[in-house]
């Protein structure tokens, strides 16, 4: 029996099996609006047998985008654009996610098809704001620093956007504290040089994100779960690095969040041979914050054969794997993947006929 293709159960929610599809940019949205293209992409993964499908970072304002094409849940508008979505993607069987987001200081930015640079205010952007006031890269603006008004604001945000997403159909709602936006930004002293009772300390640091989980997970339905998603290290001396995530991930576990999905980086431009990337190379961090804070974990990163997924969850270095790219070239990465583990799953009966047996 496939360990990838068992249920898993978190409060309520019962996803049917252990691959989830990875929160990922599209950079195709109108005014935050999703698309045609959205449903078609998000509903093939449906389609294509994965447990849940996330969708992109998700702006819960119009300048917590990372760039002006992305989604956003800022208004009862955007709400609705997504009801359709949720509908299809939960009519295939899969459950339908949505990643919470604010990009601080990497907030106003082209697509990467575009280039990816900074845009000014006279080409579609905005000022962007953080922690503190020091520039993602010597490209980028100095973002102005987030004032006590701000943090209130943006707190409210998130659990109105939370409020939405509920309103929309979805069942999973994931907050992002990774790769370098402003939750994470809080969270690294390379990112927040703040001397008030927000900055310094670990536990000044986390003072702000633990809050906004705290005010997502009060919108939350109980029966359903929150996840977080948090860069396990920064990949730099001085950073963030996996002993204080386990810290957070343990606080988090307190707060009512059920899941942490491991990723790792984003925070600083890196040489590519900075960060050691092979297949699983981020598993090491989701195995150590389930083992360490004792809640379940989601790994991502280079994970592409199904073996490779299989041996991660049935030896239990994390409860899920989550796609990304592979997901990108195959949609029905998991209809393919059961067929290789001998699991038995059914397929939306329109393709049954090119089903293979055996």
């Amino acid at each position: 029996m496939s360990r990838l293709f068992s249920p898993l159960k978190l409060r309520d929610l019962r996803i049917r099996n252990r691959i989830f599809v990875s929160p990922m940019c599209q950079y195709s949205s109108h005014d935050g609006i999703p698309t045609d293209w959205h449903l078609v992409h998000l509903g093939s993964r449906a389609v294509g047998g994965a447990g849940l499908v996330m969708v992109e970072a998700t702006a819960v304002s119009p300048e917590g985008r990372i760039s002006p094409d992305d989604s956003g849940i800022w208004s009862d508008s955007h709400a609705e654009a997504f009801a359709r979505i949720t509908e299809f993607i939960r009519a295939q069987g899969a459950a339908a996610g949505i990643q919470l987001a604010h990009a601080g200081r990497k907030a106003s930015t082209d697509a990467p098809w575009r280039g990816g640079g900074p845009l000014g205010p006279d080409k579609r952007g905005w000022t962007p704001i953080a922690p503190s006031p020091i520039p993602f890269s010597p490209t980028h603006p100095v973002p102005r620093e987030i004032t006590a008004e701000d943090r209130e604001i943006i707190r409210k945000q998130f659990s109105d956007g939370a409020a939405r997403a509920l309103r929309a159909g979805f069942e999973v709602v994931e907050i992002h504290m990774a790769h370098g936006y402003l939750l994470h930004q809080f969270l690294s002293p390379i990112s927040n040089r703040r001397t008030d009772e927000f900055g310094g300390s670990l536990e000044n640091r986390m003072r702000f994100p633990l809050g906004v989980a705290r005010a997502v997970r009060d919108i939350w339905p109980a029966k359903w779960p929150v996840f977080v998603r948090v860069s396990a290290t920064d990949w730099v001396e001085g950073g963030w690095d996996l002993g204080q995530t386990v810290e957070l991930s343990r606080r988090l576990k307190d707060t009512g969040i059920d899941l942490i999905d491991c990723s790792s980086g984003g925070m600083v431009l890196l040489p590519e041979t900075a960060i050691p990337a092979g297949p699983g190379y981020q598993t090491p961090f989701a195995t150590a914050v389930r083992q360490q804070a004792g809640m379940a974990t989601a790994t991502v990163g280079l994970i592409t054969e199904p073996a490779q997924a299989e041996q991660i969850v049935a030896t239990g270095l994390a409860d899920a794997v989550i796609l990304a790219r592979e997901m990108l070239r195959n949609p029905y990465w998991p209809l393919m993947a059961a067929r290789v583990l001998k699991a038995d799953v059914p397929w939306p009966v329109q393709y049954e006929r090119a089903r293979i047996r055996g």
